[in-house]
């Protein structure tokens, strides 16, 4: 019983970095008016999910394979090999007629996402458990011979 309610703490832990990871390529993509197909946590292989909804143009899911998740943006060549879609004209709202730069930060939203939250979790962890300071009660330094001869000054330097 204690290895599954571990086992799900893992899974609830990464479930959420995964989330935050592909919200940080959703809102890029969305900020720049990139069309974003598929939000899924979990794969969902063969096109079966546990739970798949549609809001506006994007279709939000849990797939049933528990290896990560994706943000499937539209006009992005990738792990999909989408190839039909890149035969038709480009579209304004597809991620390859974007520019470079923005196309950078819709790649990059995720892993920027992550280092926000990282940021953002050690900053609440040291507020709520952390120390204002190191107390130096009780401390002491030892130091070996040289550091006497040293005070005393009998060493000498060439």
């Amino acid at each position: 019983m204690v290895a599954l309610i571990k086992a799900l703490q893992v899974i609830l832990a990464l479930s959420i970095l995964i989330i935050l990871h592909e919200f940080g390529h959703f809102t890029f993509a969305k900020i720049f008016h990139i069309r974003v197909e598929k939000f899924y946590l979990f794969f969902d292989i063969g096109g079966h999910s546990l739970l798949k909804f549609r809001i506006g143009e994007t279709e939000y899911g849990i797939g049933w394979l528990p290896l990560g998740g994706y943000c499937k943006i539209a006009g992005m060549v990738d792990e999909s090999m989408d190839l039909e879609a890149l035969k038709k004209e480009p579209q304004r709202w597809e991620f390859r007629t974007h520019p470079a730069w923005q196309r950078l930060l819709v790649m990059a939203g995720g892993v920027l996402y992550n280092f926000i939250f990282a940021i953002i979790t050690y900053c609440a962890i040291m507020g709520i458990w952390g120390k204002a300071y190191i107390s130096n009660e009780d401390s002491r330094i030892v130091v070996n011979s040289l550091a006497y001869d040293m005070a005393s000054g009998t060493v000498t330097t060439s």
